[in-house]
C-alpha cells in the first residue's frame, strides 16, 4: 500500500463526507427487500437433484460440481463436512471520488440469508460461478479482478473459511484501488461507500455479510499513520511490534502441528456415528441423535437476479446461536486483545488464532477464561460491541452469531493461560497479511473495531 493510498484509507475511515448517504443506502436495501422475489422451500434430498454417491460416500449434485458433503472423523469426533476444493473471489473495488476513497459494495441475496439482502463485496464468486460451471452468467466486475495486476493491489490474501463446517476451505480476499479518472459503472446492485459508512453499517444486525467483513479485516492498517490520533485503538495500530508474542504463537502452533497425531480423515457420510436421516411431511434432515451445533437440510431455491435463478442444494442449518467474543484491555494506553490457539476439525493447517471465546450453538464455556467472559457479559459491564451477524448464506441456512467485544481492567488477566496471548491490533493486523493465521471468527470481530478522531 503506497503512502498516498494509506492516507486515503485512513481518511475514508474518519470522514463524514459521503457520495451515497447512509440513509439512502438503508432505504435502498429496504426497497430491494420489499420488491425482490425469493422462494426457498425445504424438501427432500432427491427433490433437489442431488444424491448420495455410495461409492464416494458423499452427497453430490448431478454434475459433480459446486460442493460435496462427506463425513469426517478426528479421534472420537465425527460429523458432516463441506468439501469445496476451489478458491473463490471475495473482491472489493475502490477508487477516490471527490478525493475520498470509496468501496464498491453489492446488495446480494444468498439462499441462507436470514433477511434476504446483505451488503457483500463487489465480487463474491466461487470459481464455479465465474467459470460458469453452473450455466449462469458471469458475475459483474469480474474482469477487474482477473486483470488485477494492472492496478494497485492493497489486499491479496488466501484466507480460511469456517473450519468447523468446511474442510480446508479458503477464499481469495482482494482489494484493488483504481485511479480516480477511471470510469466504472455503478450498477443498480452496487453502491459506493466510504470505509466509515461500512464500519457503521456493520454494527446493524445482519446487514454487512461475512465476506465483506473478512475482506476489510485484511486491510494493512498498520501502514497508515495513526499517530495523528490519540486513542487506545490508534495507539494499538501504531504501537511497536511484539516479536516475543509472535514467536510464542508460532512456537505453540508448530508444536501442535508437529506433535498432535490426531488427524482428520474423510469417511462415508452415512457411516458416521450418532447421525441419522429424519423425514417429516416430506421435509428431510440429516441430524445428530444428540445435541450438535448444526444439521443438514435440503432446499429448492428461486431467487430473482442471481446468476442462476432456480436450483436445489443442501444447506447446513445451525441449531442455535453461536457466540464469538473478544476481551480487550487498555495496557499502557494501548488496546490489546486476548486471542487463543484454536484447532478445528476442518482447519487447512490444523490450527489458527481465534477469539477469546468461540462457542458454537449448544457448546458451553470450557475454561476459566470463557466463564469470566460470560460473567462479564451477563453483568453488562465493559461491553463495547454486541451485534448479531450472519454466517455465509451460500452454504448455511439462517445461521447467526453473537459478536461481542468486552473491555476489562488491565490486571484481570495479567498472565494468560497457555495458548492465550494479549496482542495489539498491529500484531494481529500484520499476522493477517499471512495466509491462514487468523481464523474467520477473529477476523470478523476485528472488522467491528472503530477509531475516533
Amino acid at each position: 500500500m503506497t503512502r498516498k493510498t494509506s492516507q486515503l484509507m485512513l481518511h475514508s475511515w474518519l470522514t463524514d463526507k459521503q457520495y451515497n448517504k447512509t440513509s439512502d443506502i438503508l432505504n435502498w436495501i429496504k426497497h430491494l427487500n420489499d420488491t425482490v422475489s425469493v422462494d426457498i422451500k425445504k424438501t427432500s434430498l432427491v427433490d433437489t437433484k442431488w444424491f448420495y454417491d455410495e461409492q464416494a460416500g458423499q452427497i453430490v449434485n448431478e454434475r459433480g460440481t459446486f460442493f460435496q458433503i462427506s463425513g469426517i472423523r478426528n479421534g472420537e469426533k465425527e460429523q458432516p463436512i463441506l468439501i469445496q476444493n476451489e478458491i473463490g473471489y471475495l473482491g472489493i473495488l475502490c477508487k477516490p471520488i471527490d478525493g475520498i476513497l470509496h468501496f464498491l459494495i453489492q446488495a446480494k441475496i444468498e439462499p441462507g440469508n436470514v433477511n434476504n439482502i446483505q451488503l457483500s463485496p463487489t465480487l463474491q464468486a466461487t470459481k464455479s460461478n465465474f467459470t460458469q460451471a453452473h450455466g449462469g452468467v458471469k458475475p459483474a466486475y469480474l474482469e477487474w479482478f482477473l486483470n488485477c495486476e494492472k492496478h494497485e493491489i492493497v489486499v491479496d490474501q488466501i484466507q480460511s473459511e469456517q473450519s468447523s463446517r468446511f474442510l480446508g476451505k479458503r477464499n481469495r480476499n482482494i482489494i484493488i484501488i483504481l485511479d480516480e479518472d477511471i470510469e466504472i459503472d455503478e450498477l443498480p446492485s452496487h453502491k459506493w461507500l466510504t470505509l466509515r459508512q461500512i464500519k457503521q453499517l456493520i454494527r446493524i444486525d445482519n446487514l454487512v455479510n461475512m465476506d465483506t467483513r473478512t475482506v476489510l479485516s485484511c486491510i494493512p492498517f498498520y501502514k497508515c499513520d495513526f499517530s495523528i490520533l490519540d486513542s487506545p485503538l490508534a495507539h494499538s495500530i501504531s504501537q511497536e511490534n511484539q516479536p516475543e508474542i509472535v514467536q510464542s504463537i508460532y512456537c505453540h502452533f508448530n508444536n501442535y502441528k508437529m506433535f498432535n497425531s490426531c488427524n482428520s480423515v474423510l469417511v462415508p457420510l452415512y457411516s458416521i456415528k450418532n447421525w441419522e436421516t429424519k423425514v417429516h411431511n416430506g421435509v428431510e434432515e440429516f441430524v445428530s441423535k444428540s445435541e450438535y451445533p448444526f444439521k443438514i437440510v435440503f432446499c429448492n431455491i428461486s431467487i430473482e437476479g442471481r446468476e442462476v435463478r432456480c436450483w436445489g442444494q443442501p444447506l447446513f442449518e445451525a441449531t442455535g446461536m453461536a457466540v464469538f467474543g473478544l476481551f480487550a484491555r487498555i495496557h499502557n494506553g494501548v488496546y490489546e486483545f486476548l486471542v487463543r490457539a484454536m484447532p478445528e476439525i476442518g482447519c487447512f493447517d490444523k490450527i489458527e488464532l481465534g477469539p477469546t471465546v468461540q462457542l458454537e450453538a449448544v457448546e458451553k464455556a470450557e475454561d476459566s477464561i470463557g466463564e469470566l467472559f460470560f460473567k462479564q457479559y451477563n453483568s453488562k459491564h465493559g461491553i463495547i460491541c454486541d451485534v448479531i451477524l450472519s454466517e455465509e448464506g451460500g452454504r448455511f441456512y439462517h445461521e447467526q452469531n453473537r459478536n461481542v467485544i468486552i473491555e476489562i481492567e488491565d490486571d484481570v488477566i495479567s498472565t494468560p493461560p497457555p495458548g492465550y496471548w494479549w496482542c495489539t491490533y498491529r500484531t494481529l493486523n500484520k499476522l493477517t497479511q499471512i495466509n491462514n493465521i487468523l481464523n474467520i471468527q477473529l477476523r470478523n470481530l476485528l472488522s467491528l473495531l472503530e477509531v475516533k478522531q
